[in-house]
This record gives C-alpha cells, structure tokens and sequence, in this order.
C-alpha cells in the first residue's frame, strides 16, 4: 500500500485520538470555535505530519489538511447537539479520511487501478456479506414467529437493549463468514462457546424451557445460514479460478 497514505492516516489517528486529551474536547464543545484548544490541535496536526515524514519537504500537504481538519472540526462543533453527537462523530471522521485521500491523491498523483472491480467473485463475496445483515435477519425473523413465546413475562423479564438481537446475529454471521471465506474454522467453534457460555447464565435463570428453545432455534439458524452463505461463497469462489 501506498507508504505516503499510511504515514497520513497514521498522523491523523495520532493527533485524534492519542495527543487528543479528555479535556481539550470539551472545552472545544463548550467554547468551540473560540477554544484555543482547537487550535492547537490543528499545529499538532500539521507538526506531526511532518514529523511522522521526518522531512519540511511536506509542509505544504500538512499545512493544507491541518488548515482542512480544523474546518471541519469548527462546523461539526457548530451543528452537533447533545444527541447528535454520535452522528456528527462518524461524519467527523469521514470527511477527515476523505481530506487524506484527497492530499494524498495531489501529492503523489498515482495510478488508480479500479480493474478489480470487474471481477466477479469480488461482487460474489459483497453478496454474500449484504445478505448475512438485514436479508438473514429478516429470514430467520419469519421462520421462528410462529414460536415466540406468548407467555407473560416470558420474554420480559429482563431488559435487553433496543435491537441489541438483532445486530448481535448480525455480527456474529459476519464473523463467521470471515472466518470461513480466510480458512480459520477453528474460529467459528470458538464463537459457537463463546455464545453460548454467554446465553447459558441468562437461560438457566429463566427457567423457561420454551424461550431456551426459542433462542436455541435462532442461534443455530443463524449460525446455520452464515455456514451455508459462507461455504457457498468459497465453494464457487474456487470453482472459478
């Protein structure tokens, strides 16, 4: 990969989240564009950019993007509220990557190769990964409605996070998925007990023989269909080389 890219982002992850102190961040939420604090953190940009090139040479591309972070630093403490604090984090971070690419691509001007993207089993693969989300949790959803217990309380007595499930089942056949497509199968026994080490306190203390099956049912549809998708995958992957 391109060396002068990962110098960049390096700087960039430095500079945010290491030389980035507790209190520097909220007193640029409370002052915002009148904390010095901010300013300070775009010179800490610029000189670490330089000193992760161990070279002036750079001055101009970390003058840019210092001058290019703080911009965006200055508007998201414009417009984010308390609740969207989240959002403007993730947006935050997005346009700084986007500022690196974008310095990166004028200072090195390289030759972009996007063959790859004609490539089928890399679309094979994109697949195969969108349809363990949303499609597979929508799939498993339908098939074990008609065992949802109706029993009160049965599925009440504790609180649980809003759609914590559903992107648990999520995540869970995404690993599986990477574990299978990158040949580490021992992972996927390994993520199997680590779950259900997880589940058996919360199931023993239920003592609902019915919701234990229930989330028995689920887990293993889940596990089940991440196995199927996965093997698939790199199963036509191997035929089509």
């Amino acid at each position: 990969m391109e060396i002068v890219l990962l110098k960049l982002l390096l700087s960039h992850i430095l500079g945010d989240f290491f030389f980035q102190p507790n209190a520097w961040v909220r007193e640029k939420e409370q002052k915002k564009w009148k904390s010095w604090k901010l300013y300070l953190h775009i010179v800490l940009h610029i000189v670490l950019i330089i000193v992760v090139f161990l070279s002036f040479d750079v001055w101009k591309l970390a003058v840019a993007i210092g001058l290019l972070h703080g911009i965006i630093d200055i508007l998201k403490l414009s417009f984010q509220k308390e609740r969207t604090k989240r959002i403007w984090f993730f947006v935050d971070q997005l346009l700084h990557l986007m500022v690196i690419v974008i310095g990166w691509f004028a200072y090195v001007k390289p030759h972009l190769d996007f063959g790859f993207l004609q490539d089928p089993k890399l679309w094979l693969i994109l697949l195969g990964a969108l349809f363990l989300t949303s499609p597979a949790a929508i799939f498993i959803r339908i098939i074990i409605a008609k065992w949802i217990p109706q029993e009160k309380g049965s599925l009440k007595r504790t609180e649980s996070l809003q759609d914590a499930g559903k992107f648990i089942g999520i995540l869970e056949r995404l690993l599986i998925y990477l574990f299978i497509c990158t040949s580490h199968f021992e992972a996927v026994g390994f993520l199997l007990a680590a779950k259900s080490i997880f589940r058996f306190g919360d199931l023993k203390e239920a003592h609902d023989l019915k919701l234990t099956e229930y989330v028995l049912i689920g887990t293993l549809l889940s596990f089940g269909i991440a196995l199927i998708v996965a093997l698939t995958v790199v199963q036509v992957t191997i035929s089509t080389v």
